[in-house]
């Protein structure tokens, strides 16, 4: 059932990353990693979305996760934010007030994402998630560490996603071919229509001459008696 609810939850695709991250913070059972979303809109908002499934479901887990940020052309990170269940903190100044955690609700985190309140121009840059986790196994605890990084750019005004583009085209050439297919269909039946009655009107001309014919052929015979 869990393979199942994964195999679904990979086909919702980015435009459904907020909907599906709510869900896997209720629902340990059905993790899958997705790709954060890598555009935002200046002064709006923007989800960072970052998760890290466990390996075995079954083993009980504690995970803190920690996010950097690396402004272009600089090279080195500094450290924004840090989620230990329950307590989230911001540590950087220029994101203060900014920064929510939309992550699971729980010590055993499998979902990092931040909401970044009012995105400015001075966001765009290279943002890290890390997640650090502690396996409690039945002989020890292991240590895991995950790192995952989001390229995010931000733009005055929304771009259109190429999947909304590519659908309109198709939509409107989808248009264009019904009517002309309704068009050629019409001129077709019409034409057809068209034959069929020169073909009656042919008969008709054919049975009259023929009538005509047989009259005067009759009449021919009056006349000689």
């Amino acid at each position: 059932m869990a393979a199942l609810r994964r195999v679904s939850a990979e086909r919702s695709g980015r435009l459904s990353w907020l909907v599906f991250s709510l869900f896997v913070c209720q629902c340990h059972g059905g993790c899958a990693e997705v790709d954060s979303m890598t555009e935002a809109v200046a002064g709006r908002g923007f989800l960072l979305g970052c998760i890290s499934c466990k390996t075995r479901e079954e083993v009980p887990a504690r995970a803190t996760v920690d996010w950097h940020f690396r402004p272009p052309g600089e090279e080195d990170f500094m450290h924004i934010f840090h989620y230990d269940h329950p307590t989230a903190d911001i540590l950087h100044e220029d994101f203060s007030l900014r920064l929510e955690w939309r992550g699971t609700e729980d010590a055993d985190i499998q979902t990092g994402a931040v909401y970044m309140h009012n995105v400015t121009f001075n966001d765009t840059g290279t943002y890290r998630c890390t997640f650090h986790r502690t396996l409690f196994l039945s002989l020890s605890a292991e240590h895991v560490a995950v790192e995952k990084e989001v390229e995010l750019t931000v733009v005055a005004v929304a771009n259109r996603e190429l999947a909304a583009v590519i659908s309109e085209i198709m939509m409107y050439v989808l248009i264009t071919f019904l009517q002309l297919w309704l068009i050629a269909v019409l001129v077709y039946c019409y034409k057809k229509i068209w034959d069929e009655h020169e073909i009656r009107e042919a008969r008709k001309a054919q049975k009259a001459q023929a009538a005509l014919l047989e009259s005067k052929d009759t009449c021919d015979g009056v006349q000689l008696e």
